[in-house]
């Protein structure tokens, strides 16, 4: 019950319920009895006197009177027995009547002594409950227990629209930090907090932008001064090899920088891929740049992606293990309708203090002994920008008989 729509539900049924509950047992109460005396004493009056002037002659049956010597057994009614007689005597008659409870059982039964000194005995009209009361009742209940839920789901969704907003306008979060745009629309509350987000939005938008122009200039701006340094190395005898060698990686960084930025805001359409196809095209494309790439299984699957944006990320990855690992292999295979592409390698892997920071860009292993190896240390963020964009994971493993398995993961279609 930790949801909050059947929380509010549950609250207004039980509400609903209680408060129709009460009303119905007040009302059973006040008219468990019968109908009141006021209908009913009358009633009994003008049948009395219709007997005492039928008699000394025949008494119809639908009358429904009784003869006896005695009156009837029971507790005497004071109320209704004053009541009787006091119409009676108004009506002209001067008899004695009893209104008495009958022994054992509901209802009551009126007794009036006629001028032959027997008494008429007929009982007094009583609502009898019906025969099959708890079924009625289990009907009723159900009734009301079937209009409060459905009123009360009505006015929860009603009530929570505001909060799904929320979830839906944060559920629906780019790759790049913006909420999308939320319509203004319905009540004026849902149009307040649909107006809130649409700012929150615009302000998220506005720094993302920011953000993302500073680091493109900063990646810019680097190449001005590179390449200043670049012709001022031309001219020295000494180390100039050592100076070009520096200026090649702060390209390289300043290159790999605006990539990333690039990543981020040029997103091409999604569309179903055929993703052995694209493997085996990058394989062969990555044997005639002389990387030494061997493919193993591979299932016939396709997932949904961007076309441009996937094969860049699946080239960094098999460029990482082939450059660092000596060799990479590669598999897919198709489990539990999710396509699974592992690319293995020979090399010393990473060790696991530090294989949760190898997506981070700019990340060596060992910067010291690596700097041979071109790249900025950004292939695997990228690549991990990419895939997550599109609905997948990247992970990576060291592979118990030596190297790094990458293993990259999406839903089949």
């Amino acid at each position: 019950m930790n949801s909050l729509r059947r929380r509010l539900i549950l609250l207004l049924v039980i509400s609903i319920v209680g408060v129709v509950g009460l009303a119905t047992a007040a009302v059973i109460s006040v008219r468990g009895g019968g109908p009141p005396p006021e209908l009913t004493v009358p009633w009994i009056a003008q049948q009395m006197e219709l007997v005492v002037r039928l008699l000394p002659g025949p008494i119809p049956d639908v009358l429904r009177v009784q003869f006896s010597d005695h009156p009837a057994a029971g507790k005497v009614s004071r109320t209704e027995t004053e009541m009787l007689n006091d119409i009676l005597q108004r009506r002209g008659l001067d008899l004695l009547a009893i209104i008495s409870e009958k022994p054992g059982e509901a209802g009551q039964t009126a007794s009036v002594q006629l001028p032959d000194r027997r008494w008429a005995i007929m009982d007094v009209p009583h609502l009898k409950p019906l025969g099959r009361e708890w079924l009625v009742l289990a009907g009723w209940i159900s009734l009301i227990v079937a209009g409060a839920t459905a009123v009360s789901v009505y006015f929860t969704s009603v009530l929570i629209r505001p909060l799904e907003m929320l979830e839906a306008a944060v559920s629906k979060i780019g790759s790049d930090g913006v909420l999308a745009a939320v319509p203004e629309v319905g009540s004026a509350e849902v149009k307040a907090t649909a107006h809130a987000l649409n700012q929150l939005s615009s302000r998220l938008r506005t720094a993302m932008e920011s953000r993302m122009r500073l680091v493109a200039a900063a990646g810019h701006d680097l190449r001005t001064p590179m390449t200043r340094m670049r012709l001022r190395a031309e001219f020295l005898d000494e180390e100039r090899d050592k100076w070009l060698h520096d200026l090649d990686e702060l390209d390289r960084i300043a290159d790999s920088a605006i990539r990333l930025v690039r990543e981020e805001v040029n997103q091409d359409a999604v569309e179903p891929l055929d993703l052995e196809r694209m493997v085996r095209d990058i394989s062969a494309e990555m044997a005639t740049l002389g990387h030494n790439v061997s493919i193993g299984h591979l299932d016939k699957v396709s997932v949904r992606a961007g076309a441009l944006g996937l094969r860049r990320a699946l080239r960094n990855l098999i460029v990482n293990a082939a450059t660092h690992g000596k060799a990479c292999g590669i598999d897919l295979a198709v489990a539990d309708k999710r396509a699974v592409l592992t690319i293995s390698d020979n090399g010393p892997g990473i060790p696991p203090d530090l294989i949760n920071k190898a997506f981070e860009p700019f990340f060596r292993v060992d910067p010291g002994r690596q700097q041979f190896i071109p790249g900025a240390g950004l292939g695997l963020a990228i690549a991990k920008e990419i895939i997550e964009r599109y609905g997948g994971t990247v992970t990576l493993e060291n592979r118990s008989g030596g190297g790094l398995a990458q293993t990259v993961v999406f839903e089949a279609v």
